[in-house]
């Protein structure tokens, strides 16, 4: 595999590179970027070509001499599948390597089920989309996908995950790559990357927000509520991948009882399963926090209040965190931010208040862009920045 002395690729993968960034077409300008010899180019854009990342483009570009062939980064080559896995619902989409979505669906699917029978519905679902749009599975390079518990991401196996019975350790990586086929160049269970959800949705959203934004913080407020953390353009695990959980940091006098064992945690005063309990506790029919949005809309002002109770909670939490991490954007997302203003006012609210005017001056607070396909977005990213990796493209073209 070829690298330069500061150990970045320096072969076909630097080439595509380029190419998927728009910065140069031709052989020409390839070889006045990377300062190679137009036969070393050729050489790699015939590998590529031969793998087909790249395509030649229509037309040509003419500098008053002959014109000059145009090259383009192939993102029809293959597809990718992304699968959220939420508490109860799932959304699963195949991908182009562009990130457009190309099919999806929406479906109830308790994860408590176990990791089998919720895989087995997965893979079938994969199937049936694949079929929808004509393509084969030997045309999938990589799934991704996101799981609501802690995930060792290394090895893809959950990890002691609270609402997940069945799942802990569980081989999911292995279990998918041999259900889902393999595509022409090689197998695909290394390129089966599993993750938290919420991790995938904060992936999501820096890629909607584009480059510009290095340091972003995605909420989840859901049945729980968690958060991923962009930082330097890049997602931040933490030492054991449990970095972002903030539904479990204790909110000031408040003693309700946590499904983790503990008292007082955020998840426990402001999650979508706490309100739905609550309203439930009123004698109003709430079985989770998408009855809850729902009442919130209808009117009801026990909901209203406990959904704009419950952005507040949040930003108490978040507002510490925004002094600590100095975040650009915070995006909401998950069912209760389909609340809109009420949740985000409460949020706002607070951080406003609570947090360093220096912290805030700059600081935007949106609800999500992507809505429910942040996740699927994000596991694709997962995938294609894996996949399409300098260094795996080496390997794979050599």
């Amino acid at each position: 595999m070829p690298s330069g002395s500061n150990g970045q690729s320096t072969g076909a993968g630097a080439l595509l590179a380029i190419l998927r960034d728009g910065r140069a077409r031709t052989r020409g300008e390839l070889a006045e970027l990377t300062g190679w010899s137009r036969s070393t180019v050729s050489q790699r854009l015939d590998g590529l070509i031969d793998h087909r990342w790249v395509v030649a483009g229509e037309g040509s570009i003419s500098s008053g001499g002959r014109p000059a062939a145009v090259f383009a980064f192939n993102g029809n080559a293959w597809v990718v599948l992304g699968a959220d896995l939420g508490a109860t619902h799932a959304r699963l989409a195949v991908l182009d390597l562009g990130l457009t979505v190309l099919a999806e669906r929406a479906m109830e699917l308790p994860i408590d089920r176990g990791p089998e029978r919720t895989l087995g519905r997965v893979v079938a679902a994969f199937r049936e989309l694949l079929a929808g749009i004509g393509r084969d599975p030997a045309q999938v390079c990589g799934v991704g996908v996101g799981l609501p518990g802690p995930v060792e991401h290394a090895s893809g196996r959950p990890v002691n995950p609270p609402i997940m019975p069945g799942w802990d350790g569980f081989a999911v990586p292995e279990w998918l790559g041999t259900r889902l086929g393999a595509p022409a160049d090689g197998g695909l269970a290394g390129n089966v990357l599993v993750d938290n959800d919420v991790n995938i949705m904060a992936l999501g959203e820096h890629w909607a927000a584009g480059p510009a934004v290095d340091h972003l913080i995605y909420i989840k407020i859901g049945t729980g509520i968690g958060c991923g953390i962009i930082s330097g353009g890049r997602l931040h695990r933490g030492a054991q991948g449990a970095a972002g959980d903030v539904g479990h940091i204790r909110v000031p006098a408040s003693d309700a009882p946590c499904r983790c064992g503990n008292i007082g945690c955020l998840e426990a005063v402001a999650g979508g399963a706490s309100m739905a309990a609550a309203l439930r506790e009123a004698g109003i029919e709430a079985r989770g926090s998408r009855d809850v949005v729902a009442l919130m809309r209808a009117g009801d002002p026990r909901a209203t209040r406990l959904v704009r109770q419950a952005g507040r909670e949040v930003g108490t939490v978040m507002a510490s965190i925004v002094n600590f991490f100095n975040p650009s954007v915070i995006v909401i997302g998950g069912d209760v931010a389909e609340a809109g203003e009420q949740v985000l006012a409460g949020v706002r609210e607070t951080i406003y208040s609570r947090s360093l005017p220096l912290a805030t001056q700059h600081l935007g607070i949106r609800a999500s862009g992507l809505g429910d396909r942040a996740g699927v977005i994000g596991a694709a990213v997962m995938v294609v920045e894996h996949v399409l990796a300098p260094e795996a493209i080496d390997r794979a073209v050599t």
